[in-house]
């Protein structure tokens, strides 16, 4: 194999916030085992083994973790777990590093280790304090939005690669400008923003938390508005979301699944060693083995990933009749509105709202770009 994709989450769904919208604990308890264990260093050499066995020389993997609260595992095993693919890594194969972390256990030591050890340190913040605090408090049920801008500081100092990861939620879509604004002044210039989940089997739009469609087209109109505002004062900012849709016109691939409407392309590693296809979908139905019994080539080419992967192309019918499913594709198979008989994306409205709105102003920057190259 030429190149490797895991998600591992060394401490399973164990965390030290109590965030309102977590999808991960809606999972587990949709499982007949909660598989709920810190992963033992032994499965995390299994893996690691296993994967420079199979990749080839020269090759390409990528170690992301994320959890639960991943530093929850500690650093001593994140200490061992490099070391351990160091001892492995005979074939010369490129090893990248990243975490997605809600930051609170953060310490200097641990900063210290990810400039070290070259990691992309994704960090959990909900765009303003009121809302970040409401939805993000602690086990004690405190706010944690000083905590962790604190933590972004500690990184910059380490020049540790730094990037923020927003839960678009009801409250937060009102106020995008703000948020924008809110998340610029951490100084970091590299934003995703994800629109939060609702629980599974439940209607989609009914907690208290519950994005609407509506409310989504407004918050990425908004956002757009501010995003596009800074490029033309060169004051550039990153917005993965969108520069997917810039790649997407101007014929390239997108940098994120959920954009490209196909799944498959990297394999989840729970703390017991048991392997799914995708975060959204660790559920006993897709469950495709485990790093400890199973060759990962066959877990990845294997019956259970290949339907996935098919059921991940399928567009509906009426979506390859609209005009935006070149920038769509149908979107992202968890957003699958099960109440709609087509089985569009529950944000199809919202998206064709914003592709309407944004597009004259997207060409306009795909035709920079393609000028400045």
């Amino acid at each position: 194999m030429k190149q490797l994709q895991f998600l591992i989450k060394p401490a399973a769904g164990y965390c030290n916030m109590r965030c309102q919208y977590c999808f991960y604990r809606d999972e587990q308890q949709n499982r007949t085992d909660a598989e709920d264990c810190m992963m033992p260093l032994a499965t995390a050499e299994t893996l690691i083994q296993r994967c420079f066995e199979e990749l080839d020389q020269g090759g390409f993997v990528s170690f992301a973790f994320q959890g639960g609260e991943p530093t929850l595992a500690g650093l001593d095993f994140f200490r061992l777990f490099t070391q351990t693919v160091r001892k492995y890594n005979q074939k010369h194969v490129a090893v990248q590093y990243a975490i997605q972390t809600n930051g609170l256990a953060i310490t200097g030591e641990w900063a210290e280790f990810f400039s070290k050890e070259h990691f992309l340190v994704g960090i959990s913040l909900d765009g303003t304090p009121d809302v970040h605090d409401a939805l993000r408090p602690d086990t004690q049920g405190n706010g944690t939005w000083a905590r962790v801008t604190q933590t972004i500081e500690l990184l910059k100092q380490y020049q540790v690669e730094c990037n923020l990861l927003c839960v678009v939620t009801k409250r937060l879509a009102k106020k995008a400008e703000r948020v924008y604004k809110s998340m610029k002044a951490t100084g970091v210039r590299y934003f995703q923003f994800i629109p939060c989940l609702d629980p599974l089997d439940t209607p989609q739009g009914r907690q208290p938390y519950s994005l609407t469609p509506e409310l989504y087209a407004q918050f990425l109109c908004a956002l757009f508005d501010a995003w596009y505002r800074d490029w033309k004062t060169s004051t550039y900012v990153s917005i993965r979301l969108f520069e997917d849709y810039i790649h997407l016109l101007m014929g390239g691939p997108a940098g994120t699944c959920s954009t490209t409407g196909t799944c498959g392309g990297y394999m989840v590693v729970e703390g017991s060693g048991a392997v799914y296809p995708c975060d959204f979908f660790c559920l006993d139905t897709y469950k495709l083995g485990t790093v400890q019994n199973d060759p990962l080539q066959s877990l990845l080419t294997g019956d259970k990933m290949q339907a996935f992967i098919t059921d991940g192309w399928q567009i509906p019918a009426e979506c390859q009749q609209c005009k935006w499913v070149h920038l769509c594709r149908g979107g992202c198979k968890r957003d699958r509105n099960t109440a709609d008989a087509a089985q569009r994306s529950y944000y199809c409205n919202a998206l064709q709202k914003f592709f309407a709105y944004a597009e004259p102003r997207l060409y306009e920057m795909v035709r920079a770009v393609q000028m400045y190259h």
